[in-house]
This record gives structure tokens, sequence and C-alpha cells, in this order.
């Protein structure tokens, strides 16, 4: 695909699951784990897990907008993680699992507010959403051993108890939006 690439960026708890759903999504170039919205540069992951940096664990999306728009991006966020709970999923807890939208440009401010207006009014969760939507500053892109985590280590437990249910849930209600495998 030759057109030009659009940048997301989202947190909606454990990055290792979120990374997982995004990365079969048709018209997605690529997704990389990282941090944002924190005051420390270049954080760790274990300062990130202190809950001291400000930082949510995120992912970074490399999209084509002609295949996958924002929007799209968006409809599969609000519907693969519970964006009711403040800083937390699941068993995850803390400020760096809070469920965020980092815009990149004013048009995605937009979309991201229309979105979650329209989601919480159709009542799809039964509490009303709490996800933050504010301005990307930095991204830091998290250490090597999380890219790819559930693809390289899919027997690990937690990828078996927390990831795998989800992304069997996700193929399951998603069947158009998955890449084709070849």
């Amino acid at each position: 695909m030759s057109a030009k690439l659009e940048t997301a960026t989202l947190g909606a708890g454990c990055f290792w699951c979120v990374e997982a759903i995004f990365n079969s999504l048709k018209g997605v170039d690529s997704v990389v784990s990282g941090y944002a919205g924190g005051t420390v540069e270049n954080p760790t992951y274990r300062q990130v897990c202190s809950g001291t940096t400000g930082h949510a664990e995120v992912i970074q999306i490399a999209f084509h907008p002609a295949v996958i728009s924002f929007a799209d991006l968006l409809y599969v966020f609000w519907r693969t993680h519970d964006p009711t709970t403040l800083n937390r999923q699941g068993g995850d807890v803390g400020t760096q699992y809070r469920s965020v939208i980092f815009y990149h440009s004013v048009e995605q401010k937009t979309i991201a507010e229309k979105s979650k207006q329209e989601t919480d009014a159709c009542r799809l969760w039964p509490n009303p959403i709490v996800t933050e939507i504010v301005p990307i500053s930095h991204f830091y892109l998290a250490e090597a051993y999380h890219q790819n985590y559930y693809q390289i280590n899919p027997n690990q437990p937690y990828c078996q108890l927390a990831i795998h249910p989800k992304v069997e849930k996700f193929k399951k209600e998603f069947p158009d939006k998955l890449k084709v495998c070849r």
C-alpha cells in the first residue's frame, strides 16, 4: 500500500492485550507497545508499573485510513476493553492501566469526542465512560521484550488467562475486520 499512514495512540489496560487485538485488524500496518501521558522521560516498565510516572501503557498504531478509519479503530477500542472502570482493566489496577485516547490532530480529537459521546449514549456499557481524551505529547517505545508479546509468548500463563480469551472474543465479534493470513 502506498497511501500515507496515520497514527493512533490508545491505552486500554495492559498493552500486551491491546496490541494483540489491534495487530489483527485489516488496514493496520504496525502496532508497537509503549508509554505516554506522564512526566518521566524515557521511562522503564518498572518505573511505569510503580504508578509514579503518570504514564499509561499504550499502543501506537500505524494504519491505512483508506482501509480502516480512526473512527473504526475507536469502534473496536470501545468494544474490547471496559472504558467505564477508572484506572483498571480486570486484575490490572493503577493509573498506568487507564483508558485513554491520545489524539494526534484536532480531527482525531473531534472524532474521539463524538465517538465517546455516541458510545455512551447507546448504552454499550451500563456505567458512564471514563476514558480520557488528551493530546499526545511524547510516546516512549517500551522495551523490546514487550513488543508482539502475545504472538511470541502465547503459552505464557498471563497470555492464556487474560489475552487469549480477549483475542478469541474479538475474532468472533469482528470476523469482517480481521487480516487475511496467507
